[in-house]
């Protein structure tokens, strides 16, 4: 096995219907970690990226709930605040499992800032759900108190904001991270990187950048480190062990091995849900465009043997 991106999803840490405790955080940490050390045996380079949108989606709560006592914080910031407590968390449960495995590797948290343009289309469409559900009534008030965009979704009969989700362009704490897994004991680090995207920056017309109200697809944004750090295979952790054509439909078939051709036709004939594996396969081919060699989509139960071409969704 060469060198690897390993891109987990917020829910690796989170469980749908789970109580979002920090207790479970752990908990659900300490199942992954022992897999990533089983990638961490052969893998080398080994970075980790992941989502955060159930824990942007508890300190949005916190905001509104303590705004009467204390200043919100905005989107870009909650982003930097997430990044440091997964990092801390995928620090603290895979250090354990490296020592477990006896294996002599350091995890390294970067706060990591992606600049995206600040001419992107998406800024004047607003897209990506954040946060919780709002009645009318809570929706018209922070429409006018906040200027947010709220959209109604019909299937869950209430009202949600919407932010810009703009493409990455690049990782600015990237050459930095190059530079560390280059030297001479490079590979004895595990870097943990642009947590949830990264946080969105532009620069502005002197030059210095400035965060904004955006999240950016976390898959995009792993596609973009894998190229950034020369690394030729990306996988992609979701819930499913593999991605599936007709999902949940009669005829549905999970797929093995596949080529980039064949799951970009699948992808225009809109077999992939825009919420859910989508952006995975979108991110899977921009990866493969650019260059890269094979993107793994699988379970972190299947993770290990899906690096092995055994189990999981194999795109070449």
């Amino acid at each position: 096995m060469t060198g690897v991106l390993v891109a987990l999803g917020g829910n690796a840490l989170q469980r749908a219907g789970g109580d979002g405790s920090w207790r479970e955080a752990r908990s659900r940490m300490a199942q992954v970690a022992p897999v990533l050390a089983e990638v961490a045996r052969t893998a080398r380079p080994l970075v980790v990226t992941h989502g955060n949108g159930p824990q942007v989606g508890v300190l949005l709560r916190q905001n509104e709930l303590g705004a009467g006592e204390v200043p919100a914080r905005p989107l870009d910031v909650l982003g930097a605040e997430t990044q440091g407590q997964i990092g801390y968390l995928v620090q603290t449960e895979l250090s354990r499992a490296l020592r477990r495995a006896r294996l002599a590797r350091s995890v390294l948290t970067v706060i990591s800032r992606m600049e995206v343009r600040a001419r992107d289309p998406a800024f004047r469409h607003p897209s990506k759900p954040v946060g919780r559900f709002y009645t009318e009534t809570e929706a018209r008030l922070l429409r006018k108190e906040n200027g947010w965009v709220l959209v109604h979704d019909v299937a869950r009969g209430g009202w949600r904001r919407v932010v810009p989700s703009p493409r990455p362009v690049r990782w600015l704490e990237g050459t930095a991270v190059r530079h560390l897994l280059g030297s001479s004991r490079g590979a004895e680090w595990i870097p943990v990187v642009t947590g949830g995207g990264g946080i969105p920056v532009v620069r502005r017309a002197n030059g210095a950048f400035e965060g904004v109200e955006a999240v950016i697809d976390k898959d995009l944004g792993a596609a973009l480190v894998s190229h950034e750090l020369g690394l030729r295979r990306l996988a992609i952790v979701t819930d499913v062990p593999a991605v599936a054509t007709a999902f949940g439909r009669s005829g549905e078939r999970w797929l093995g091995k596949v080529s980039r051709s064949e799951m970009a036709a699948w992808s225009r004939a809109g077999e992939f849900g825009e919420g859910s594996m989508g952006p995975k396969v979108e991110a899977a081919l921009e990866f493969l465009a650019g260059g890269g060699r094979e993107v793994v989509i699988s379970d972190i139960p299947s993770l290990p043997r899906a690096l092995r071409g055994e189990a999981g969704t194999r795109i070449r």
